[in-house]
């Protein structure tokens, strides 16, 4: 470590020498194009202040001491394991490591790269498994300590706050926090007091968690990671006794060592029931504490800077869930798995309250005074132990009611799975709860813990009301009886598809060959009719295909559900105003309408560009339908698709799309008197419409388009990232909520006519020459499959989806996923740049000066061209080479290649032009990144060396179709390399 740390403090601006430290983890600059990084020799505070590592700019010698010894330490545990079992491992894991320093610390020297391919060209099967193995680990413990480092000097910030004249609060003193944005909107006379509060009531964030298959680790190695970055905290208590010191570090040893020992490699796919399953584990292990600490924080800060408390039920920040709802392209997601999902749910919803009430129920024992309220409410519950304790015969009721709930959940499950032999431990000898009711609806659980708090404050008793009750209200708040609303989502074709077989055996003729028009008019008749289409009861006896059954017991099913199980039913691929009316008519027709209160809410989802041109029109069209409109009772949510928008049409005529269409619907809506809400469709990468700065993110939305309203949806890793330890979710939390209420006072730049007559122009000749490539050129696809691990990805099994909607599809039907993943294996991250220098270009210099106008006074403009400039900051010229040298074979396709690498720099160059700066690392979002993939670069230039070697291998022995130990080797080596470079990149699709 002292050796490391010498090296990091004689390095200023670039090395131009090989590093002499010994150790693996030294810290070096990025790699291609070479970046300066600068280290803080003298330990001075460094401009940004104590941030994480993951968040600055440059690692500061003094600052980041502690997460390069945790470092060093983690890595010291591996290597003894890896050179106790194979010492050969051990030495060439050095050797390649060295190279990747070498490489790192000077970029323009191609030498190490040349040594790694080399030596990678010359490794046995066993070789190559194991050194990936190790590698990918490492790259795990190094994510597990910056993850402890972040929650560490989140910490100190506050600390050394204390120290100075800054005030401390409940919440962070930064920009992005709810602190920092109520005293600027303060500071700058934005709004008042009474107008942030009450705007902050009104607020409503939605984080919906999606089973998208982009979490490359298992479940179970998640939580051991984690497990390493609570052991890392424990070892800095200050009154660690040495004997606890010592059983921390043997912990270490034991978690590293299991992991090291168990098998990292998915081998089947997950069920959807699986993806929900981990799904929930984040809200069971996670945020079921950390929303109501969050949530006392924020009642605490309210209190300090607007004069008043929230009200207890008062939640500005929820969770939904597609896990188990999403049918889109997944045959796999049943009406059965669906029942069982939301089953399984409410199961782990009442287990947990009623956990939170046995501790309440021994934390209250108060028995001389209570409210009237109080008194009649206990008075209904006859039979109790507890005659004078009345806050506890009230508990002990609610725990019966509860353990009843969970029983039922018991007995619906095992009639689901057809499994008699499911453990009912909790409910077993529960049968003298036969006449004791059920939980059903969040009122039901609400309505008491209420009555108790109030009569506890009316008391004197606001300590005891304020303690663990408050939380639980809050958690009922938040998560309802159900844990999370679970939405559905299918694809437009398949309501059509149904609605057309009704239509044929009604005799009417075929649904799918009319008109929009005759279409719309003959839904609007039959939502206003009372008679159902067709007797359900007959449903299988009407000659429907398969998969229209399927589609209609999907609505039968839901209907049965408990309506606050369920969110929104999402269209995917909608075109059309009858594609929503479609859905409404197939609801009402198994019973579920506005005057049932179990009607699901229709968003339409418009994810290409011709959907987002049209989306105003469709919007236009299905609001002057009255009878649709007075069902939804002025309220509409729309779903903005950005992965598949940048897929179909590029990155930068996605986002112009995307801008304009929310504009336009916003204005559609005002003018029908509907209140619209916008759901983000967003991926973690760049390329699917990601921002690692979530704040400035939402604050760069187009104008008057969120308004206190904002749902989005969270995945794969990026659910592990933001809501992976619990004061990093607290802090996730607070940005959300920050970010929302700022952009509420917040007076944005508008485009001036100018600026959008040339984004016009940058949208029409970027998305010509992304499409040109992507679906014209015909080398493209052969040089696609050839350079990247595309059709290898399938065998990751991260997910339980189909990689493409139609398996005999090309580009086109490949999903979004795989497509921005494949790429960002390779490091060329094709998919985020490709069309933006030929948008950006122009033979006109006016073009040019409108455009480096448009960079300084267009906040929405900047944000857009700085997360376009980091994704280049992460490519890599000469990584992206090798692949196509060692994969790619015929002649057209490496010409191919190094044209796609020609447009590389034309585009970096291009950026640059715009930005007036001189380095792509510069940039605002690449400068938040450089010291994180600092520290990385050099484990994962070897993983992607040796990924491409191993494609090679695993082709050609693919070719010969026939089993053996070495194909198998070779691929389990493989997979490991994909876990390992989206390790090392902090993100996969």
């Amino acid at each position: 470590f002292l050796a490391t740390t010498a090296w990091l403090s004689a390095i200023v601006c670039t090395v131009t020498a090989s590093p002499k430290a010994t150790k693996p983890f030294g810290v070096v600059s990025e790699a291609h194009p070479s970046v300066a990084i600068e280290i803080d020799a003298g330990g001075a505070l460094a401009a940004e202040g104590s941030v994480p590592l993951s968040q600055a700019t440059t690692i500061d010698s003094t600052l980041d001491a502690p997460l390069l010894r945790d470092i060093q330490m983690l890595n010291d545990i591996l290597e003894d394991i890896v050179k106790k079992e194979n010492p050969k491992v051990h030495k060439l894991y050095h050797e390649l490591r060295q190279h990747g320093l070498d490489r790192a610390a000077n970029t323009s020297n191609n030498v190490p790269l040349d040594k790694m391919i080399k030596l990678s060209s010359k490794l046995s099967a066993d070789e190559a498994l194991g050194i990936m193995r190790t590698f990918t680990l490492a790259l795990n413990l190094i994510n597990a300590a910056e993850t402890h480092h972040r929650l560490r000097s989140m910490k100190s910030n506050e600390l050394s706050l204390m120290s100075g004249n800054v005030d401390v609060g409940p919440l962070p003193c930064t920009d992005d926090s709810m602190r920092g944005t109520i005293d600027e909107v303060l500071d700058k006379g934005l709004a008042t007091k009474e107008e942030i509060y009450d705007q902050l009531l009104k607020q409503n964030v939605e984080i919906v968690l999606t089973a998208h298959p982009t979490e490359v680790n298992r479940k179970t190695l998640l939580r051991k990671f984690r497990k390493i970055t609570e052991t890392l905290a424990d070892l800095e208590r200050p009154d660690l006794h040495p004997y606890e010191k010592s059983e921390a570090m043997s912990r270490l040893k034991r978690i590293i060592a299991s992991i090291w020992g168990s098998d990292e490699i998915r081998r089947q796919k997950p069920t959807p029931q699986k993806e929900a399953s981990g799904g929930n584990a984040v809200i069971e292990t996670i945020l079921w504490d950390a929303v109501p600490a969050y949530l006392r924080k924020l009642d605490a800060q309210c209190e300090i800077s607007l004069g008043r408390r929230l009200p207890v039920e008062t939640v500005p920040i929820r969770f939904a869930s597609w896990i188990g709802g999403d049918r889109d392209g997944n045959p796999n997601v049943t009406p059965e798995v669906t029942r069982e999902v939301v089953t399984h749910q409410r199961l782990r919803a009442a287990r947990l309250f009623l956990a939170d009430m046995n501790t309440l129920y021994n934390e209250i024992a108060i028995s001389n005074t209570f409210s009237e309220e109080m008194n009649a409410l206990a008075d209904t519950i006859p039979n109790s132990f507890d005659k004078l304790e009345k806050y506890r015969r009230v508990i002990g009721h609610l725990q019966k009611r509860l353990i009843k709930t969970v029983k039922v959940c018991e007995v619906e499950l095992a009639e689901i799975t057809q499994n008699e032999n499911l453990p009912f431990a909790l409910t077993a000898g529960a049968d003298h709860l036969d006449e004791i009711e059920p939980i059903l609806y969040k009122a039901d659980l609400m309505e008491p813990l209420k009555v108790m708090y109030d009569s506890l404050v009316q008391t004197g008793y606001e300590g005891v009301a304020d303690g663990l009750l408050i939380d639980i209200i809050r958690r009922l708040a938040a998560f309802g009886t159900t844990l999370v609303r679970l939405d559905i989502r299918e694809e437009s074709t398949a309501h059509k598809e149904a609605v057309d077989a009704i239509t044929q055996f009604l005799g009417i003729g075929s649904y799918k060959l009319w008109d929009e028009e005759a279409k719309i008019s003959f839904l609007q008749a039959e939502l206003a009719g009372k008679r159902p289409l067709f007797r359900t009861r007959d449903m299988e006896k009407m000659g429907l295909d398969a998969g229209v059954l399927k589609t209609l017991r999907v609505f039968e099913m839901a209907a049965t559900l408990n309506p606050e199980a369920l969110g929104a039913y999402v269209i995917s691929q909608a075109q059309t105003a009858s594609d929503v009316l479609a859905v409404m008519l197939l609801q009402k027709q198994f019973g579920m309408t506005p005057d049932n209160k179990n009607m699901m809410r229709v968003v339409p989802l418009f994810e290409t560009l011709n959907d987002l041109t049209n989306a105003p029109e469709v919007l236009d069209t299905l609001f002057k339908v009255s009878v649709y409109t007075g069902a939804v009772k002025g309220k509409q949510e729309v779903m903005v698709g950005y992965s598949d928008s940048a897929k179909d049409a590029g990155r930068l005529a996605a986002c112009w799309a995307q801008y304009n269409s929310q504009e336009k619907m916003v204005k559609v809506a005002a003018t029908h008197n509907i209140e619209l809400t916008f759901f983000h469709g967003k991926g973690g990468t760049v390329g699917r419409g990601g921002n690692p700065a979530l704040y400035r993110a939402i604050m760069s939305h187009p104008p008057n388009t969120i308004n206190g309203r904002f749902r989005v949806t969270e995945q794969g890793e990026m659910i592990t990232q933001n809501f992976g330890a619990p004061l990093i979710a607290e802090r996730s939390l607070d940005i959300y909520t920050a970010a929302v209420l700022g952009e509420a006072f917040t007076k944005h730049v508008e485009p001036t006519e100018k600026w959008r007559k040339q984004m016009e122009r940058v949208s029409v000749d970027s998305c010509a020459d992304y499409r040109f490539l992507v679906r014209e050129e015909p080398r493209f696809v052969p040089y696609f499959r050839q350079a990247t691990p595309e059709l290898e990805l399938g065998t990751l099994n991260i997910g339980s989806r189909p990689a493409k909607r139609n398996p005999k599809g090309g580009i086109e039907s490949l999903r979004a996923i795989p497509w921005t993943f494949a790429w960002t294996q390779t490091r060329t991250h094709l998919s985020a740049w490709l069309g933006v220098a030929a948008g950006l270009n122009s033979e006109n210099p006016s073009d040019i000066e409108d455009l480096k106008e448009m960079y300084d006074q267009w906040p929405w403009f900047r944000e857009t061209i700085d997360l376009i400039a980091m994704i280049l900051s992460k490519t890599d010229f000469s990584v992206a080479k090798n692949y196509d040298t060692q994969l790619v074979h015929g002649k057209d396709e490496k010409t191919l290649g190094e044209e796609v690498r020609e447009k590389l720099v034309h585009t970096r160059q291009t950026i640059l032009g715009i930005t007036q700066q001189e380095s792509l690392a510069d940039g605002p979002h690449a400068a938040l990144l450089r010291a994180s993939t600092t520290i990385r670069h050099p484990y994962v230039d070897p993983i992607n060396v040796m990924q491409a070697e191993l494609l090679k291998r695993f082709r050609e022995l693919e070719k010969k179709d026939e089993p053996s130990d070495e194909l198998d080797k070779v691929r389990d080596a493989l997979i490991v390399s994909i876990s390992g470079i989206a390790q090392g990149m902090r993100n996969s699709g």
